[in-house]
């Protein structure tokens, strides 16, 4: 299974349809990975316009993701103006590497979320339409609450497909960070995906955000699949 492919599993879109050689995919309001377009094959031939007008149909903007191996089409983009979002990059472990003791009282996982950790996720910008994605994941899948200094501070959500956990949302009260939360949130997530038959880890951080990328090496994993994205130039 491709990184994609396990994107799609553990963080579907609400519907995909084709156009033009593109899956298009309707977000309903949740994010670039629920609402790019994607080749479903090589760029010759392919019609962007078509793309464009099958997203647009769904009220969204014309977004697409530019994984590698596709230097014509981000080259195409950019001609019409295009502009770079968010360049990701995935990282990926054996989760053998990385199970370690949870401290106690610090993170659980569970499902479905208890109602704090919706609070927490809406107040760090984890709208309800990106909760939305979560319901529509296929099982097995957990909420992992984190806890410090006697009261809820972070939240993440972990799916599996396949023999792969991919963890997304990752969040931490802005007062809570740098507490050593998300390390032992880390720890339960792989705990449960242990638990429940899981081989390795897989999650996507965008490029700039230093703080995660430093979190996520220090634990012992290795960067893998990256992309970005291609969006249309605000007006």
């Amino acid at each position: 299974m491709t990184t994609f492919d396990l994107i799609d599993a553990t963080w579907p879109a609400a519907s995909t349809r084709s156009a033009g050689g593109f899956l298009i995919r309707e977000g309903q309001g949740a994010g670039s990975r629920v609402s790019a377009a994607t080749l479903e094959g090589a760029f010759e031939g392919a019609d962007i316009e078509a793309a464009l007008a099958a997203s647009k149909a769904l009220g969204q903007r014309g977004l697409f993701m530019v994984r590698a191996g596709e230097e014509a089409l981000d080259a195409a983009l950019a001609a019409r103006g295009f502009v770079i979002e968010d360049p990701s990059v995935e990282y990926r472990a054996p989760l053998a590497t990385l199970a370690h003791a949870v401290p106690p009282v610090t993170a659980f996982a569970h499902w479905p979320p208890l109602q704090i950790a919706r609070e927490v996720w809406e107040e760090t910008g984890i709208s309800a339409a990106r909760q939305a994605v979560m319901e529509r994941a296929s099982a097995p899948k957990a909420c992992v609450l984190g806890r410090t200094e006697d009261r809820a501070a972070g939240v993440a959500f972990v799916s599996i497909s396949g023999d792969t956990a991919m963890l997304h949302a990752l969040a931490i009260l802005p007062e809570m960070r740098r507490k050593g939360l998300a390390r032992a949130m880390m720890a339960e997530a792989v705990r449960w995906a242990v638990a429940e038959g899981a081989r390795d880890l897989s999650l996507i951080v965008r490029r700039d955000n230093s703080e995660a990328n430093a979190l996520y090496r220090s634990l012992g994993m290795a960067q893998g699949t990256q992309y970005h994205y291609r969006a249309e130039a605000k007006a």
